[in-house]
């Protein structure tokens, strides 16, 4: 049984393996739709130093998306208290999700073969409301992660408001 919380907990963020990953992830996507953009820009626009410029933004997208990638995983944090489950995400627009134990359905533990690897889970909470109602926390600890679930499912079973 996991230990009751405390009043409130402060924000946590995810580990920076998550945020390795997720520049790996940023890079590949920067590498084709950024720098993919501007490589055939100049390759059309016969730019000087045709293939060196092109190869030039390719690597260039690969580095923004990266940087957005790791940045954005470093700036993501989340907390557990009595009320429920919040989750901070603050890059270029600041979002705060906050879930309340009384609109949690189940919970579910998503790892794939990377995030195995890397020891890391993605926590996936279903909510009351619509069919396409989840919030879903990716990067977690994997202990955290399981952590997270048994706290959650303990205070839902505790709950009298919850469904």
């Amino acid at each position: 049984m996991p230990p009751p919380l405390q009043a409130e907990t402060r924000w946590q963020p995810l580990p920076l393996r998550a945020a390795g990953i997720a520049a790996i992830a940023g890079a590949i996507g920067g590498t084709a739709l950024i720098g993919g953009a501007c490589a055939v820009g100049w390759i059309v626009l016969d730019l000087p130093l045709r293939w060196y410029g092109a190869a030039g933004m390719l690597v260039l997208g690969g580095l923004i998306g990266a940087a957005f990638g790791f940045r954005r995983q470093r700036r993501t944090y989340w907390r557990l208290d009595e009320a429920g489950l919040g989750m901070r995400r603050d890059l270029m627009w600041q979002l705060e999700t906050h879930v309340p134990i009384s609109r949690v359905q189940h919970l579910d533990l998503r790892r794939g073969p990377i995030e195995r690897g890397a020891r890391l889970a993605t926590l996936v909470v279903h909510t009351a409301g619509s069919r396409f109602s989840a919030v879903t926390l990716s990067g977690l600890d994997a202990a955290d992660a399981e952590h997270l679930r048994d706290t959650l499912a303990h205070q839902l079973d505790r709950d009298d408001d919850a469904l």
